[in-house]
């Protein structure tokens, strides 16, 4: 058999696996709220894998190893950030948004949460939040779908369209049937083969290129400022405000929605720090993985020019076929596939959720279970077709697609988040006029090129966010009835229920 035969079949293996676990989900989930959050039965374990497959999409495996193969390990903030931000998430936010999305009225989405949380009786924090979702998840899907046909050009000569069309519709189908039980099952699946393809090909790499000494000396030829964490132009002052721009996408894991779901689904409060330990370690291993695969990169392509890549972005994908059997090589690229599909899956879920929970019931019709149940599928089809349209465009870089999105949440969110979970007087005029300003700003931010070359505009949104929602909720006080009990009630959940050793 051919090398492409021995990949498709190890392809098509990982497809029949998802869809299968797609299928068990669908027998299991009977309700909306089962499609929507599992009925908060996750284990701490599977929440975390599940939340790491969901946040790390196509960047992880292309884009970050793309960065990094171009620029040098200056690139690596990101990952530093994020692997910061994701243990303060587990540590700070998951067992009080656990608990309090569970006292404010069983709360299943961000945005209801943030109703009930604020007795916005308006709706409009509501509304507006789960647009915020549509707007910003549609350029997430999209570049999911911009990996997978980046995906299938690179490894098997299919048109871009063609590798896009088909990812999306197998995502399509185990999450449309399966809802959040579906994706979280699949992302378990997912991110265990993604630690695995991270470790085995710059571990293999090595053993048959030379020592890692050689690999180094051979990158730095290449670029001598290949390992420098500081590297730069236009003098420190610039390098470090560089620096702070990368490592801030770690601000962005409090306001990610497809991410905190996962908070709000765990058994109880306390598991989050178990959860926690699982998702650090999966974090740190695989963006040493990937850091590691970079760099093997530059040393085995660039002194070569028979060898040279036209996308930095495929570094990961050429070396996995370059070193593995061809069928161990097609489960390598399987790990690409569940990068993007995890993703696309949980993101999803979440817009749907928006569409459905936040959107269809506030019109006040009434609709069985059935009925919300087929919307809710009806939804993530929807989302789906938006994004596939605007993945159309096969230049679309994916780290930038993921970065502008990324900062749209964290920016609009990530404050109101925060604040929500231990600031008594947030109100909802504060928190809505935060949210719009951050949002607004993400938006404008990342579209003006002078802007964004100096600082990432997660930054700005963040903290300009994070300033008008404190300042309005001061300049117009007022806590509504029910919030402080609740939020005493909150707090006395995590004391009787979180449960941290050495805490």
């Amino acid at each position: 058999m051919s090398d492409m035969t021995y990949q498709g079949i190890a392809i098509g293996v990982y497809f029949a696996l998802m869809l299968a676990i797609g299928y068990v989900a669908y027998t299991r989930t009977r309700n909306i709220d089962g499609y929507m959050l599992a009925e908060r039965g996750l284990h701490p374990a599977v929440a975390a894998l599940s939340a790491n497959a969901a946040d790390m999409s196509g960047w992880l495996l292309m884009g970050l190893p793309g960065a990094i193969y171009a620029s040098g390990l200056i690139e690596s903030w990101i990952a530093i950030g994020l692997t910061v931000g994701a243990w303060l998430n587990w540590k700070f936010v998951a067992p009080r948004l656990r608990a309090y999305t569970e006292i404010a009225g069983d709360s299943i989405t961000i945005p209801s949460f943030f109703e009930r949380r604020l007795r916005d009786r308006s709706h409009l924090l509501r509304i507006v939040s789960a647009l915020v979702i549509l707007v910003f998840f549609t350029f997430y899907v999209s570049s999911g779908m911009v990996a997978a046909g980046k995906f299938f050009e690179s490894s098997f000569g299919w048109t871009y369209l063609h590798g896009a069309m088909l990812v999306a519709a197998i995502t399509l189908v185990y999450t449309l049937f399966g809802g959040f039980l579906g994706a979280t099952l699949t992302d378990v699946a997912q991110g265990l083969l993604m630690f695995a393809a991270l470790v085995a090909v710059p571990i293999v790499a090595v053993i048959k290129i030379g020592s890692p000494g050689d690999i180094a000396a051979q990158a730095r030829e290449v670029n001598p400022d290949v390992f420098n964490l500081f590297a730069g132009d236009g003098g420190a002052g610039l390098v470090l405000l560089g620096i702070i721009s990368t490592a801030a996408w770690g601000l962005g894991y409090f306001g990610q929605p497809h991410i905190i779901v996962r908070f709000m689904a765990l058994r109880t409060p306390a598991d989050a720090h178990y959860g926690r330990i699982v998702s650090t370690t999966w974090m740190i291993i695989t963006a040493l993985g990937t850091i590691l695969t970079a760099l093997v990169g530059v040393a085995y392509f660039a002194n070569d020019p028979a060898k040279e890549i036209h996308d930095p972005e495929t570094v990961f994908l050429l070396l996995s076929q370059i070193f593995f059997h061809p069928l161990v090589a097609g489960f390598v690229l399987a790990a690409v596939l569940a990068a993007v599909m995890s993703t696309m899956s949980s993101q999803l879920i979440v817009c749907s959720s928006a569409l459905v929970e936040d959107l269809v019931n506030l019109t006040g019709r009434k609709a069985s279970a059935a009925a919300l149940l087929m919307y809710g599928r009806l939804a993530v089809l929807a989302v789906a077709l938006v994004g596939f349209v605007l993945a159309l465009d096969p230049n679309s870089a994916i780290l930038e697609l993921v970065a502008f999105a990324w900062a749209g949440f964290g920016g609009a969110f990530g404050p109101i988040v925060l604040l929500s979970l231990y600031w008594r007087k947030l109100t909802a005029t504060g928190a809505l006029t935060g949210m719009i300003v951050g949002a607004v700003t993400v938006f404008v931010w990342g579209n003006v090129e002078v802007l964004t070359s100096h600082m990432y505009e997660i930054v700005p949104g963040f903290i300009i966010n994070l300033v008008v929602a404190m300042v309005v909720s001061k300049l117009w006080p007022g806590t509504a009835e029910g919030v402080d009990e609740e939020f005493g009630r909150m707090e006395s959940e995590l004391t009787r229920r979180t449960t941290e050793p050495g805490a």
